[in-house]
């Protein structure tokens, strides 16, 4: 299970209402925080979710509304006696950047390590998450990112038994590590069924709609993506600055075939945005109106029944 909560839905300036565009998740004992701009960490503490459990920040781009917050984040992780240490991984530059904003946060009591993406798409792994970053279309470099969390196969007990490999093994071969005794090696496909569907969460802000977009968001049971403008007569501004329309987005969810669509990263000149959804709908009908705190849960889908499997 992935536990998902929007932070905050604002683009270029925090509102009373909404806070700047971020994005916080959960599993197992792992916090993953995408964008901290100004404000992030009451965000956080309004949600009622921890910063204890950060270990991971990924940052899309370096404009203000994006990374401004990471400074008084890293003083509340740092006043909340943490220790262990924080990872950050965003476009070429980033140890830069840190190193400039970390001048009003000097003295931490843990180590924070940047990792700078440098291709056009990258994976990294961190603590059970698979995060794909891809580049995409802003009048900076920017990147969108995918969250992943895979499922192996599962295991056949009675494939163990027929090959007669030693139940002391059986969960090293679980883990995909090959075993060697007794003169005989026992590897993992020997027992385990074929990887099974997991869950895909793809973050995008500050783009127009792109390729490595919808390449990466397909499938994914929950695309979180920018809609800058929702007036019809925006789409000419959108184009200028490199954003989206709800209504592009809402193309890009079709193209991509996921599951459900959640538009964030509105303007500040916008104003009674659900008036648009069921425009939106017409495109693609599980669009969703992102809102400050709001959550999910995404789930693996449970494992089909035999008469399923035939």
């Amino acid at each position: 299970m992935l536990d998902v909560c929007l932070l905050g839905t604002a683009g270029m300036m925090p509102l009373p209402h909404r806070f700047l565009t971020s994005l916080l998740t959960r599993y197992n004992g792992s916090s993953l925080l995408l964008d901290c701009g100004e404000a992030t960490q009451i965000a956080v503490k309004k949600a009622g979710w921890s910063f204890h459990s950060i270990d991971t920040i990924c940052f899309t781009h370096y404009h203000a509304d994006h990374i401004s917050g990471l400074p008084g984040m890293l003083l509340t992780m740092g006043n909340a006696e943490r220790t262990e240490p924080l990872t950050l991984f965003g476009p070429k530059g980033l140890k830069q950047v840190v190193a400039a904003l970390r001048t009003i946060a000097p003295e931490l009591p843990f180590e924070v390590h940047c990792e700078e993406i440098t291709e056009p798409e990258q994976v990294f792994y961190r603590n059970g998450y698979k995060i794909t970053a891809f580049k995409v279309n802003h009048n900076v470099v920017c990147y969108g990112y995918t969250i992943e969390i895979e499922r192996q196969g599962r295991f056949h007990p009675e494939n163990a038994l027929q090959y007669g490999i030693p139940k002391n093994f059986w969960g090293v071969l679980q883990k995909g590590i090959p075993v060697q005794y007794d003169g005989c090696e026992y590897t993992p496909d020997m027992v385990m069924g074929p990887a099974r569907k997991g869950i895909k969460l793809t973050y995008c802000t500050d783009t127009r709609p792109t390729e490595s977009l919808v390449k990466n968001a397909r499938g994914a049971d929950l695309l979180i993506c920018e809609g800058m403008y929702a007036e019809k007569d925006k789409l000419a501004k959108a184009k200028q600055y490199k954003h989206m329309t709800f209504y592009e987005a809402a193309r890009v969810a079709k193209e991509a075939a996921v599951s459900e669509l959640w538009l964030t990263h509105f303007s500040p000149s916008l104003v009674h945005a659900g008036d648009y959804m069921p425009q939106v709908r017409e495109i693609f009908s599980n669009a969703h109106l992102g809102k400050d705190g709001k959550m999910t849960e995404l789930n693996f889908e449970d494992e089909a029944t035999p008469e399923q499997e035939k």
